[in-house]
């Protein structure tokens, strides 16, 4: 009881009820184990500029793929880094706006500039 009322809890009350079930799950002979995490176990990455959690699951997606030179699927692409289904991560990349940056190169800096010119229609 003294480490239940000691921790700051941090959650809700589903925090607190989420623990006693694991607890009594765990439970040997009627005796309840400490589910409470020990001081200074625990860490959580923030991102910096992160403020809500639609920037925090922008700045993941954004990080692994960058990471993965913007592979999505496969073995080794962003979904699975992520460990979500490849259309999952497609679907949440059209709604956080994320797109694939196009590279500037020679090859397409040319198709842009052929794009820009008008050529002559064939009449036929």
């Amino acid at each position: 009881m003294s480490a239940l009322s000691s921790y700051p809890w941090p959650g809700n009350i589903r925090e607190l009820q989420n623990l006693i079930e694991r607890a009594v799950i765990l439970s040997n002979d009627g005796v309840l184990p400490n589910p409470l995490p020990v001081a200074g176990t625990e860490s959580v990455a923030i991102s910096p500029g992160a403020t809500t959690l639609r920037d925090s699951e922008r700045s993941l997606i954004l990080n692994a793929l960058n990471e993965v030179r913007w592979v999505i699927g496969g073995p080794k692409g962003a979904a699975a880094r992520l460990g979500l289904k490849r259309t999952t991560l497609i679907h949440k990349m059209q709604k956080l706006g994320i797109y694939r940056p196009r590279p500037e190169t020679s090859e397409n800096a040319m198709e842009s500039a052929s794009q820009e010119i008008e050529l002559p229609r064939q009449v036929q």
